[in-house]
């Protein structure tokens, strides 16, 4: 994927499921999901472990079905194996971008994600790609 469809991506979308939200200050997600909200993303952080708790103000859900409302992207900080029932999910919940994290590389989930019109990102973080890129608010 180009740094121009990088950023396109990232000028257009404006909801952002993040799927393996942790609680825990130190960890990549927690990190990325506070600086997606600092920027002016909705963030929507899920967490089967955390469902029904608040983090970052936000509250989490167990899984992206529960989440009432459409979502423009679906990040994911989960291993590459479970890169695949994401990429099923979102494309079931009618996300239109799957965005898988630095470290995270599933190929048959980029494949489902293409072939069901998602636009993919993989191997790639938000908060390393805005700054980069020119798009930090």
């Amino acid at each position: 994927m180009s740094d121009q469809q990088i950023a396109d991506i990232l000028r257009r979308v404006r909801t952002i499921a993040l799927v393996g939200a942790s609680e825990k200050i130190d960890r990549p997600s927690y990190k990325v999901m506070a600086y997606l909200l600092e920027q002016g993303y909705q963030v929507i952080p899920v967490n089967l472990k955390l469902a029904g708790q608040t983090l970052l103000g936000q509250h989490v859900y167990g899984q992206l079905a529960d989440i009432p409302q459409p979502v423009d992207m679906v990040d994911v900080f989960r291993n590459a194996e479970a890169a695949y029932r994401v990429a099923q999910e979102a494309i079931d919940i009618k996300a239109k971008v799957l965005w898988l994290q630095l470290g995270v590389i599933n190929e048959q989930a980029k494949r489902l994600a293409e072939e069901a019109g998602l636009e993919i990102v993989m191997d790639h973080c938000p908060k390393i790609e805005i700054p980069r890129l020119g798009l930090e608010k």
